[in-house]
């Protein structure tokens, strides 16, 4: 796929295939590559289902290297969902199937630019499912893996996480929703009780002012689309996806899969780039 992908695009790649037994430099001009082989040819913007199980393959492939330290990290590019679940697999993300292929029980998506965090509490849900799937006992648990991974893989000593509400105005005191009152709050005392610094729940509208995010080393957003777009709009093309709580180093775009744009040699590589960068300096604090 990446020869054809080069030759359309001009280029004069020279691919190297990956032998696990000996150093491997990398220079200009050259990629070294551990084939995967695909099921049918793939045409730019033309997705095939039956390359599915090719895809899942390969990171099946770059999970298991990771795990057993023949790779330092994995960085992915984007993935389109509705293709692996059209070939009859059920998956709804990176980050749910490497927690499921690791084992980990609680798995937390961070996004990243700069100074600016941004973790969620809910991922890929529904928006009318999120209000029944945030409960004391799965935010306590996301905040744990924040506290630990921001202390670890962050180097940060003490962090600071700050947790939006539900509700639009935190509720308004539970006029415009008990979610906020009911659920998030007790969750936020226990984790106090731990020893985690947390504050909240703010309302989301308001919580990346300067005073606020001055003394925030991560937001928890509720769900996906509530914490997301804020960062987004700050840092297109520059943040990163990092996934906290999995036994190895992942990291990702914070853009999807452009199919207007493949093979066309138009598409921005800047998220890529950063994903990259992001990892290596993953592994050094490591």
């Amino acid at each position: 796929m990446l020869e054809a992908r080069g030759a359309l695009l001009g280029l004069s790649t020279r691919f190297i295939t990956y032998n696990p037994d000996i150093s491997q430099a990398s220079s200009a001009g050259t990629l070294t590559i551990l084939h995967q082989p695909l099921a049918v040819a793939a045409t730019p913007a033309q997705p095939q289902s039956k390359n599915a199980a090719g895809v899942l393959a390969a990171l099946d492939r770059a999970t298991h290297g990771c795990l057993k330290g023949e790779f330092a990290a994995m960085v992915t590019a984007p993935v389109n969902k509705a293709v692996i679940a059209d070939s009859g697999v059920a998956f709804s993300g990176h980050t749910e199937y490497l927690a499921e292929l690791t084992g980990t029980a609680q798995v937390v998506m961070l996004l990243a630019a700069k100074d600016l965090r941004v973790a969620l509490a809910t991922t890929h849900t529904p928006l009318a499912a999120v209000p029944a799937a945030i409960n004391q006992s799965l935010l306590l648990d996301v905040l744990r893996v924040m506290e630990a991974d921001l202390k670890s893989k962050f180097g940060i000593a003490a962090p600071q996480i700050s947790v939006l509400g539900l509700n639009p105005h935190a509720g308004e005191g539970g006029h415009l929703g008990m979610e906020d009152i009911d659920v998030i709050a007790p969750a936020l005392e226990q984790a106090k009780n731990e020893g985690i610094n947390v504050s909240g729940p703010w309302p989301a509208d308001t919580a990346f002012n300067k005073r606020l995010s001055d003394q925030t080393d991560a937001y928890l957003a509720m769900y996906h689309d509530q914490g997301l777009p804020v960062l987004k709009y700050a840092s297109f093309g520059a943040a990163v996806n990092i996934t906290l709580g999995l036994p190895i180093i992942r990291t990702s775009v914070d853009h999807g899969t452009a199919f207007d744009l493949a093979g066309t040699g138009d598409a921005d590589p800047s998220s890529f780039f950063a994903a990259v960068e992001s990892a290596l300096d993953l592994v050094r604090m490591r």
